[in-house]
């Protein structure tokens, strides 16, 4: 199979979809990898090692895109790629169509079979290609949360860790999965008040067992996260629902009983976000502010640590990679259903059902397309 490898191109995204180690494992299994010039830079991986690893080094985006039958990105299209879409092609990277309209009607236009990272599941019930990006950007919730809520930049002036004979700061955490749990370290390292909610009580047993006393958890009820809310300097978003578009947990009315200058840090705005006043944002102009309340809700929050995210990332994802690359999507995805389970659009159709239902869309059977 011929693979393509673009230069992200998204506001401030500096990661890349396949290291040059990667390269090396789909040469090595007879693949040919076209890589655009400069693809790897903003990872630190220059063209010379590409090239090393046995990568066809092309000068224009264009020529990856057309000359390949399997694109690996990390981020999902934007508009400005939208052409480059086609029938005969794979797409594999994340997707998070459930709160993307446009990039899902022209993935269906297209014909493209777009295989998203964030739904490929494990046979623990996992999201393994998800996760890595999880963990990382559930660490850097906490630190962006703390840093808005410095005075200088339109917080509350409120050190997490606070000080001696000074009460610390307050971090509420919505969900405790891969994302709270990370950030739930941080916040609990950096010496804050935690409390973290959810709503499965096993997960919150578990949270106790590992945090104890250093953590206060809750069950996830409106009562408990308005009144979590009320007491926080930074609140943390971290609900996912695989492939659907995240619940809806504090609405604006809500912002009222916050405190003015306290952060609320969305990192489920991939997937629509969980507050009612989240609109995505950039690295480039990361905050807004609504109501009194400083909201942080930058898309590929990764993207900042690229280095780190792209070879956590590249390790997740490149074993799936190379079984498309060795017996073509629709083999693949017959033989191993956790990779099924990552095809959310194919031959013009949507096939995975929590992105179906978040646009209301009809929802096509998979096994009987790949048959």
């Amino acid at each position: 199979m011929i693979i393509g490898l673009v230069k992200e191109i998204k506001n401030h995204e500096y990661r890349v979809g396949l290291t040059p180690s990667c390269v090396a494992a789909y040469r090595a299994a007879g693949h040919r990898v076209l890589v655009e010039s400069g693809a790897g830079e903003g990872a630190g991986f220059e063209d010379c090692e590409y090239r090393e690893a046995g990568a066809e080094i092309v000068k224009a985006a264009a020529e990856a895109w057309n000359g390949a039958e399997m694109v690996v990105k990390v981020k999902e299209p934007i508009a400005s790629e939208y052409g480059y879409l086609r029938k005969d092609l794979i797409l594999y990277t994340y997707l998070h169509l459930a709160a993307d309209r446009p990039l899902t009607e022209a993935l269906l236009g297209a014909g493209t079979s777009g295989v998203a990272y964030e739904t490929i599941s494990d046979a623990q019930g996992g999201l393994p290609c998800l996760a890595p990006m999880s963990l990382i950007a559930g660490r850097m919730a906490v630190a962006e949360g703390a840093k808005y809520l410095q005075k200088t930049y339109g917080g509350r002036g409120v050190l997490l860790a606070g000080a001696p004979g000074v009460e610390r700061g307050r971090v509420t955490i919505i969900g405790g999965g891969a994302v709270g749990t990370e950030a739930c370290k941080i916040a609990v390292g950096l010496g804050a008040e935690v409390c973290i909610l959810d709503v499965r009580a096993a997960r919150l047993a578990w949270i106790d067992d590992i945090f104890g006393s250093r953590v206060q958890t809750l069950h996830s009820t409106p009562a408990n996260i308005r009144k979590s809310i009320a007491e926080a300097d930074v609140v943390v978003g971290a609900v996912l629902i695989p492939g659907k578009k995240a619940p809806k947990l504090v609405a604006r009315s809500d912002l009222a009983c916050m405190k003015k200058g306290s952060v609320l840090v969305d990192v489920a705005v991939d997937q629509g976000g969980c507050f009612e006043t989240t609109r995505a944002t950039t690295h480039q102009d990361p905050v807004f502010v609504v109501d009194g309340v400083v909201h942080y809700c930058v898309a590929n929050m990764p993207g900042a640590v690229a280095r780190t995210s792209t070879l956590a990332l590249t390790g997740a994802t490149l074993s799936f990679g190379l079984l498309i690359a060795e017996k073509g999507l629709a083999a693949a995805a017959r033989e191993n259903e956790h990779l099924r389970r990552g095809i959310n659009v194919h031959r013009g159709a949507c096939t995975f059902e929590g992105v179906a239902e978040s646009l209301g869309l009809p929802c096509a059977d998979i096994e009987k397309l790949l048959a």
